[in-house]
């Protein structure tokens, strides 16, 4: 299909009045320290290289020195909102080491690197334009799968946490041979993931668009796979974009589901995925409604692709009529969930 492909450019949508008056009201959106139209000022940079000498896209920048300090004070004030609730004691100890600028991304990102002076214990947290469909997919995030997501909202910046994990190209680049490893539960990972995708319509998830967070169980090795780029959230037209295994960047995996995994454990698997979801819609009832209502009339992309997907997801489901009616991707959004939810609750029945 000639629309059946990833959107080279993606362009940022403006957070609507009423999507800012819910975001606030659950404490995503305060008034900031800084804003990104402030760190785009710098004055010079140079590139970064990972170990290799390779190019990572990322440049460090560097401002006039009569401006750094009130910068660096700043970003030290935003982690503390960020991960303190605003708590300011642990500033006097901690130091702004680098700030990196990625113009590839399509939220041309700021990484900030904080580092806590007493044990040189580092983490990372991003500066980026504040992107409606973004802002969309991580609420739904937050509320729909595994993980908890931080991120804050003033104006046209937006400051989110590091999702700390190994990039999904690097784990197969690196990690893969390890003996130690089980394979059965990294294919069990993926289809849980692949449906989680599905079900909350984040696309683009290729491999360096997810991290892998590996945790030691009492007797074996686990994996989670976390999604980190909610740029593609609910965008393009193509069903397909919003399922991981058609990514050719995910082919070792998709192998990996085949040759460990029988059609009857894959939707076992894919069953427990959506069950969980379930789950977490009615947890999150009152906070899924009101995000359905604050966010029904954000476009969040083209007439095109939204009706693209309102058909191609009337087919999937067999109810082109209610698709029919959606004119905004929340709404293609929320009538997908709904489809899932009914289609589970015929199966209990």
């Amino acid at each position: 299909m000639p629309n059946d492909h990833i959107s080279k450019k993606k362009p940022s949508f403006a957070v609507s009045k009423p999507f800012k008056k819910y975001l606030k009201r659950y404490g995503r959106e305060i008034s900031l320290p800084i804003s990104y139209d402030t760190l785009r000022h710098f004055d010079f940079s140079i590139p970064v290289k990972d170990a290799d000498g390779k190019d990572t896209y990322w440049e460090t920048v560097f401002f006039n020195p009569t401006l750094t300090h009130e910068i660096h004070l700043a970003l030290k004030r935003l982690y503390s909102l960020l991960k303190a609730s605003g708590d300011t004691q642990a500033e006097e100890h901690l130091h702004i080491e680098r700030i990196d600028y990625c113009l590839f991304g399509n939220s041309k990102p700021f990484r900030i690197k904080i580092v806590n002076n007493y044990n040189e214990v580092y983490d990372y947290f991003y500066i980026k334009i504040a992107d409606a469909s973004r802002i969309f997919g991580m609420e739904l995030e937050h509320m729909l799968s595994p993980y908890w997501i931080h991120f804050l909202v003033d104006n046209n910046t937006l400051a989110e946490e590091h999702i700390a994990g190994i990039p999904g190209d690097m784990f197969i680049r690196d990690h893969l041979n390890r003996p130690e490893y089980n394979f059965k539960k990294l294919a069990k990972e993926f289809v849980k993931f692949n449906e989680r995708c599905f079900c909350r319509l984040l696309g683009d998830m290729r491999s360096y668009n997810f991290v892998f967070d590996i945790v030691q169980d009492f007797d074996n090795i686990q994996f989670r796979i976390r999604s980190i780029d909610f740029d593609q959230q609910s965008y393009e037209g193509s069903k397909n974009i919003y399922l991981p295994q058609f990514f050719k960047e995910n082919i070792v995996f998709v192998q990996m589901v085949q040759q460990y995994l029988n059609t009857e454990v894959i939707r076992q698997y894919q069953q427990e995925e959506r069950s969980q979801i379930i789950m977490r819609v009615k947890a999150q009832r009152q906070r899924l409604r009101d995000l359905r209502v604050a966010a029904a009339d954000e476009k969040l992309s083209t007439d095109a692709k939204i009706k693209q997907l309102s058909q191609e997801l009337g087919q999937h489901h067999n109810n082109p009529v209610d698709f029919a009616k959606c004119s905004t991707m929340p709404q293609v959004m929320y009538q997908h969930l709904k489809e899932l939810l009914l289609s589970n609750q015929k199966k209990v029945n």
